[in-house]
């Protein structure tokens, strides 16, 4: 069993389309402009899997999507949109591609989260990923508190998996769990690194991510941000971390964003380690900052066989999320049924 890298070949990315029955009612259009960036960014290079709503919401979301590549629409109601989290973890076993449908319990119990739980098994009752097999591990785990090289290797956050709330309290059963779902052999726990306005516990994907195996690429922070102390301490168990071959890690920081904050003055979790790595290029979020340049700068030179696009996420950080939040890429074995 292995859990892919991000960066190997993939066959589709997955959103779930935002829709008036959640937290995006009041801003819906200026976060639907967001997904059509994102599909048209993809479509050229891969093709792209969006959850709609209903058979009326699939036919509002065709109306706002390119007419070109490789558009599958299928229908899972839901109650919110980040697919990182509630979509299917994909592993492959020999090379063929299993959907691990993990529980979803928003986050810990924060916010409901029942009908985002059914997405995937709807889906796969459906036939959108036909040949496919489907597990149902029993265990709450999010795609976002996820980060592996490929080769074996997991890099997250203590806090946003052996959780309570999640019901993974015993750490040790938990290794166990991963090992055999995922393929996990080597464990890098964080006790450290949580971004103001984050409600996932510290999910890994906005803190710290692989570039490849043996380089890591993180969030820096302001000496005068109330986050410093925190992203300082997470930095130095990242500098004492060693790859599989027993080297220290090849340590890139993402320059570190000015706060952001909503209109109502709370604090937004402004992450460029938010980014989506696609097919021969890297979605990057931005965020109206002075910082948003360097940031694709040194994504650009991280990841220098690939173009980099841009994506203004505004919309999504006023909801607590970011770019690979409302994503989850598909690997190139795990086919789409052309019929949905």
């Amino acid at each position: 069993m292995r859990l892919p890298a991000e960066w190997e070949r993939q066959s589709a990315i997955m959103l779930t389309w935002p829709h008036a029955d959640s937290d995006w009612a009041e801003d819906l259009p200026a976060v639907e402009r967001v997904y059509r960036h994102v599909v048209a960014a993809l479509l050229p290079r891969q093709d792209v899997l969006i959850v709609c709503q209903s058979a009326a919401h699939r036919a509002h979301v065709a109306d706002r999507c390119p007419a070109s590549g490789r558009l599958y629409l299928a229908i899972a109601p839901g109650d919110d949109t980040w697919t990182r989290d509630h979509g299917p973890i994909t592993v492959l076993d020999n090379g063929k591609p299993i959907l691990l449908d993990f529980d979803f319990n928003g986050w810990g119990g924060k916010y409901p989260a029942e009908r985002d739980n059914a997405i995937t098994r709807v889906l796969y009752q459906a036939g959108v990923w036909p040949g496919a097999e489907r597990r149902a591990p029993g265990m709450v785990l999010e795609g976002g508190a996820l980060e592996t090289d490929g080769g074996g290797t997991l890099l997250a956050t203590r806090s946003s998996i052996i959780t309570a709330s999640r019901g993974n309290s015993d750490s040790r059963r938990v290794e166990a769990r991963l090992r055999e779902l995922l393929g996990i052999r080597r464990f890098h726990w964080l006790d450290h690194g949580h971004l103001s306005g984050d409600d996932t516990d510290g999910h890994i994907d906005t803190l710290a991510r692989f570039v490849d195996p043996g380089h890591i690429l993180h969030v820096s922070c302001r000496p005068d941000d109330p986050d410093h102390a925190e992203i300082h301490r997470m930095i130095s168990e990242l500098r004492a971390l060693r790859d599989a071959d027993g080297q220290a890690y090849r340590l890139t920081a993402l320059p570190a964003p000015p706060a952001a904050f909503s209109d109502d003055g709370r604090r937004l979790a402004t992450s460029y380690a938010n980014f989506l790595i696609a097919n021969a290029q890297v979605l990057a979020p931005v965020y109206g900052l002075d910082s948003d340049q360097a940031a694709l700068d040194t994504l650009s030179a991280c990841f220098p066989d690939r173009d980099i696009t841009a994506i203004d996420c505004r919309p999504l950080i006023a909801q607590n999320g970011s770019l690979h939040c409302i994503s989850m890429q598909l690997p190139a074995s795990l086919t789409l049924n052309p019929g949905n």
